[in-house]
């Protein structure tokens, strides 16, 4: 019984998780300009931010957010303001100055753990969507019956998935050839990803509760 609703959880999470979005950009961002480190953490801060859906779902708070117009706006204006701010700062990026051969910009090494990780968690963490996404997994697609013990194990199952889909999409981005295409023209592509956020920050401001 269960498994056979296992299954359709994973093949829904698999459809959801693929789709770019917010997390997918962040991710690449991450990976390109500070490498496979930074790209990581961030990966694993969307990976954890997960656990934050699934907790308020099986609490049923979520629930209470998807029906107050006032709660449901404060996430998405939140989450539409960090978009905005960290896109208007990609858009702002320079030029980087030639260096000497093998010498590492400084920029590169920047980029902290925590400072990486916490844009991956609050990326996801703020985004309505995917309050409205796990909101409705754990009422439609979940039996309400199932066992609490069950629905958490898919919530581990959800983290984990997330977390290890982002960990393989910043290996693929952090790649030395793909960052090395990306080097002479870092700040147009940095300036790109900016342009991205900030449309994905401009829809979601526009985002109503369905």
């Amino acid at each position: 019984m269960y498994l056979a609703e296992f299954f359709t959880v994973v093949l829904i999470h698999l459809l959801a998780v693929a789709s770019p979005g917010p997390d997918f950009a962040v991710v690449v961002r991450e990976s390109v300009t500070h490498g496979r480190r930074a790209g990581t953490w961030a990966a694993l801060g969307v990976g954890s931010a997960i656990f934050l859906h699934v907790g308020y779902s099986l609490l049923g708070i979520g629930l209470i957010v998807s029906q107050s117009i006032v709660l449901f706006n404060a996430l998405k204006w939140a989450a539409a303001a960090y978009l905005l701010y960290i896109g208007f700062k990609a858009l702002r990026a320079q030029p980087a100055k030639p260096l000497a051969e093998g010498e590492l910009h400084p920029e590169m090494g920047e980029r902290t753990a925590r400072q990486a990780f916490t844009s991956g968690f609050v990326t996801n963490g703020l985004n309505p969507k995917a309050t409205l996404f796990f909101l409705s997994l754990f009422t439609v697609v979940i039996n309400p019956h199932t066992p609490l013990a069950i629905q958490a194990g898919y919530g581990v199952y959800l983290a984990v998935a997330t977390g290890l889909w982002f960990c393989l999409v910043a290996m693929l981005f952090s790649q030395q050839r793909v960052r090395a295409g990306f080097a002479r023209m870092g700040h147009w592509f940095d300036r790109t990803m900016g342009a991205v956020l900030i449309a994905i920050g401009v829809k979601l401001a526009f985002t109503s509760m369905k």
